[in-house]
Formats: structure tokens, C-alpha cells, sequence
């Protein structure tokens, strides 16, 4: 997609791990390799050491204005 800027996974970040097929958000990050992920509602938890798989749904700064507004 031209002109679309890609922005990596942070922690806090609500994405789709494309490696995984679910969505989750960004709990840790350890070394700057592998991200830890938390499913959005519920328990599961899972580890990525691909960030180029963690397509970012929507930021941790647009969750927490949304939740705020």
C-alpha cells in the first residue's frame, strides 16, 4: 500500500500476529526481540520473536484516548 506508513508493535499496542492468526496486545517487549502478547479478553498468553508479523490495529495512545472520550 503506497504512502502508508507502518509503525512497529509497542507495548500497549492492540495487533494481529499474523504468524499466530489471533488478535492481541503487546504486553512486554524483552531485548527488543521477543514480544510478548496477552489475548484482548481472557488469559492467553504467547510469545512473537517476528515483529514484522505484529500488524498494529490500533495504537496504545488511540485504546486510551478512545477509552477516555
Amino acid at each position: 500500500m503506497t504512502g502508508e506508513q507502518t509503525r512497529r508493535a509497542w507495548v500497549g499496542d492492540l495487533v494481529h500476529d499474523g504468524n499466530a492468526g489471533r488478535r492481541g496486545i503487546v504486553a512486554d517487549v524483552h531485548g527488543g526481540v521477543t514480544w510478548m502478547l496477552r489475548s484482548e479478553h481472557g488469559p492467553v498468553r504467547w510469545t512473537s520473536r517476528q515483529p514484522e508479523r505484529l500488524r498494529v490495529i490500533r495504537t496504545r495512545e488511540e485504546r486510551l484516548r478512545d477509552r477516555d472520550a
